[in-house]
């Protein structure tokens, strides 16, 4: 079987996962500056596992400050054919319970300040297809190998992305929830957006760790309460990315492999040599 590539971004502990051999730490130095941290690379069985931490190893980077250009360039560069992400997320529906897990299929942005294409200040225009933002086939192995390691896991739902670092107040939350969204979080978009720019089929593995502020039944969201409920969950996540990496899709079959092939606007002629030298890793191929 031909070895595939995965690229996985999440919290710290996923590169420590048992059972990864040729276990090695890469430095990365992307046209769009560096990553969060080193990527770790193993094996799993025919599966190649590529770890990054999204807010760097030892949790220092808050969500609208992480350089997710650098993040997904750089996992691209080492190979990545396609990207989980497992997340933290807030529940905004009773049926999703702290400690379930969910498979998103959709999102809804509500991030200011944070870079979301790598096609900004360089002169070329590009407008990427977005109106499904996560691979179907990679999703449908994520939910499969969740159901398989038993975790209670719920197929589908909208993530609303906010700008943090701070959490929501009770009337953002409930306001959000009007909306029929499922999950909150800090940090899947521009992710997702930037995945699709750079032509990697992506997928969100999000951990209900509590239900925000909307639930008044329960404690407001608290730093304390995530973490406890985080701990409990990494090792049903680190089993589900076992239990995912046989199932791996063909990333050659997803639309999103070619997503940037009439994207791009600007002329050829009018793109600079600048611009084409920072572009090269990400979209070289249609620049010509």
């Amino acid at each position: 079987m031909t070895q595939r590539t995965v690229g996985v971004i999440g919290g710290s502990g996923l590169y420590e996962m048992e059972g990864l051999e040729g276990v090695e730490e890469h430095v990365v130095e992307t046209t769009y500056g560096a990553p969060s941290d080193a990527v770790v690379s193993g094996t799993l069985g025919d599966t190649r596992m590529l770890f990054l931490p999204r807010h760097g190893r030892g949790h220092r980077m808050p969500p609208h400050q992480i350089n997710y250009r650098a993040n997904i360039l750089a996992l691209k560069q080492l190979g990545a054919e396609q990207l989980i992400s497992v997340s933290a997320v807030g529940s905004m529906k009773e049926s999703i319970r702290p400690g379930d897990m969910v498979v998103v299929d959709q999102f809804i942005d509500r991030t200011r300040t944070r870079p979301s294409t790598f096609f900004e200040d360089i002169g070329v225009v590009a407008h990427v297809e977005f109106a499904e933002p996560v691979d179907g086939a990679l999703a449908e192995a994520l939910y499969r190998a969740s159901v398989e390691v038993g975790a209670r896991v719920h197929h589908g739902g909208t993530y609303v992305c906010i700008e943090g670092p701070q959490f929501s107040t009770r009337a953002e939350s409930n306001l959000y929830r009007s909306w029929g969204v499922d999950v909150i979080g800090m940090t899947n978009l521009p992710e997702a957006r930037l995945a699709r720019e750079a032509e990697l089929p992506y997928a969100t593995l999000a951990l209900a760790t509590d239900y925000d502020c909307w639930h008044t039944d329960h404690a407001s969201v608290t730093v304390e309460a995530v973490l406890d409920v985080m701990r409990k969950n990494i090792a049903t996540a680190k089993a589900i990315l076992k239990a995912v990496a046989p199932k791996l899709p063909d990333a050659s079959k997803s639309p999103a492999t070619n997503a940037m092939e009439h994207a791009i606007m600007t002329a050829r002629d009018r793109i600079s040599d600048d611009a084409r030298t920072k572009l090269k890793p990400l979209v070289g191929r249609y620049l010509d």
